[in-house]
């Protein structure tokens, strides 16, 4: 690694490790995150004006698009046909980022995106009117977009899930500054631990095919143990809301549950961010194991072997909801 790039600290090591999450902040360089973003707005539908804060509402019908490669519908606005263009990989694969998930799994591990190459959405949608599959993709996922609701009406729910694809460590990335309540990445602290062991397989989720013939079942299979344990995580634990500016990001263990939060900010803002999955370049292999009984057997050995206690303070940068700090140390061992 690098002795110009910044290290995680052992206390992020062991965060990471515990509640399946790491945010930083001004994480990645400022210049590509405006070119990025310049990127998204060529794609704006035509009622959403830039300098216009009032035009940022759910789009209209008639501007809606449903191609794989720039979904625009209600309040998401997704380009993913920029996912591996040169700025947007170097974005979210610089050095320092590439630093950091190499600690966490494996300096000269991480498989290499593509400039230039097909872009997530390529393939069109994993099953007849179904998601994306982000792992059918050379590069990013894409740029997301989340335009405010509408305000008067009552707000949804939070509903958490975890990704069906087979990848290690999600990275988010902001590209304009985000508030609280603004449509950031909503993750559920510590839930990586109690979803890890419920699937049959340890990275993928099972899928029933899709055939014209036979059209009632399509998508993944939800294990009824993961079913019910979606349900206790969303009673009993307090979900952390990443919000927050320009260049920062946020790390995720690939088995937590997350969302794409709510945009209820005030005044009107749309939470822009680049997403993108790190893997190992021998995942394929590491696919055909249930889960382990050491659930970090395929990471790094910096990571596998952190083990400290985290101090509250750092707790508090992080965001850990108090009910989830209270046993910790005041101060770092």
């Amino acid at each position: 690694m690098s002795e110009e790039m910044n290290l995680l600290t052992h206390e992020e090591l062991c965060f990471f490790k515990e509640y399946g999450y790491l945010l930083k902040r001004k994480a990645v360089n400022l210049d590509l995150c405006v070119k990025v973003l310049d990127r998204m707005w060529e794609t704006a539908p035509a009622s959403v004006k830039r300098e216009d804060p009032a035009s940022w509402k759910t789009v209209p019908k008639d501007e809606e698009s449903r191609d794989p490669l720039l979904i625009i519908q209600g309040t998401r606005w997704q380009f993913r046909g920029a996912s591996t263009e040169k700025d947007l990989i170097e974005l979210i694969f610089c050095r320092q980022l590439v630093t950091w998930a190499e600690q966490l799994l494996g300096e000269g591990t991480l498989r290499q995106p593509k400039i230039g190459g097909k872009p997530m959405g390529s393939w069109g949608p994993a099953w007849p009117n179904g998601p994306v599959d982000p792992q059918l993709g050379e590069g990013a996922r894409g740029i997301y977009a989340t335009l405010p609701s509408d305000r008067t009406i009552a707000p949804t729910p939070d509903r958490l899930h975890t990704d069906g694809h087979p990848f290690h460590l999600g990275v988010v990335c902001l590209l304009d500054d985000g508030p609280r309540n603004g449509g950031s990445f909503k993750i559920w602290p510590g839930s990586h631990k109690r979803f890890y062991p419920l699937f049959p397989m340890q990275y993928d989720q099972a899928r029933i095919p899709y055939y014209e013939h036979m059209p009632s079942h399509k998508g993944l299979i939800h294990p009824p143990a993961y079913v019910e344990e979606v349900t206790k995580v969303e009673a009993d634990t307090e979900p952390v809301e990443c919000y927050g500016e320009a260049g920062d990001i946020v790390f995720w263990h690939h088995r937590l549950g997350h969302m794409a939060g709510h945009n209820y900010a005030e005044p009107n803002t749309i939470r822009q961010a680049v997403l993108y999955d790190f893997c190992k370049t021998d995942l394929d292999a590491m696919r055909l194991d249930p889960p382990q009984e050491d659930m970090w057997r395929d990471w790094g050995d910096e990571l596998r072997a952190a083990s400290s206690v985290i101090s509250k303070q750092f707790a508090a940068e992080q965001r850990l909801p108090i009910a989830m700090a209270e046993g910790l140390e005041a101060t770092p061992s």
